[in-house]
């Protein structure tokens, strides 16, 4: 009987889901960086071979630069406590990535108020 092809893909999702549920967690719990703040994994992406795992984050307040070198510095343990956690045979190694789409939305929204607060103004 063949394997069904959808099925494959569907765990790559399940896999990178359930490991940003768990890195939401222990960074919030076990983790003491100072360089590491308040910490949203807004994705993560994994590599059809599990061996790699883009994390995007964004931070609430903090530097972002100092906090993408706290948690890639972290990599090695966060990465350990997900071994303990997941139940696959591989976990990929953590490559953290500053995620600057809630800071663009921002910005986006600032001049658009902009722009309807001056075109109110015209009127």
């Amino acid at each position: 009987m063949p394997r069904k092809a959808s099925s494959v893909p569907n765990r790559g999702y399940r896999v990178a889901d359930q490991i940003q549920r768990d890195l939401s967690e222990l960074i919030a719990r076990e983790l003491k960086d100072p360089r590491v703040g308040m910490v949203t994994i807004n994705a993560v992406e994994v590599t059809p071979d599990y061996a790699h795992a883009k994390v995007y984050f964004s931070l609430l307040v903090g530097d972002p630069e100092a906090c993408t070198e706290g948690l890639n510095a972290a990599a090695g343990f966060l990465r350990n406590g997900l071994f303990k956690r997941l139940h696959i045979h591989t976990v990929p190694t953590l490559h953290f990535i500053f995620d600057r789409t809630t800071e663009r939305a921002s910005d986006m929204n600032a001049l658009i108020a902009k722009a309807v607060s001056s075109r109110a103004k015209d009127d």
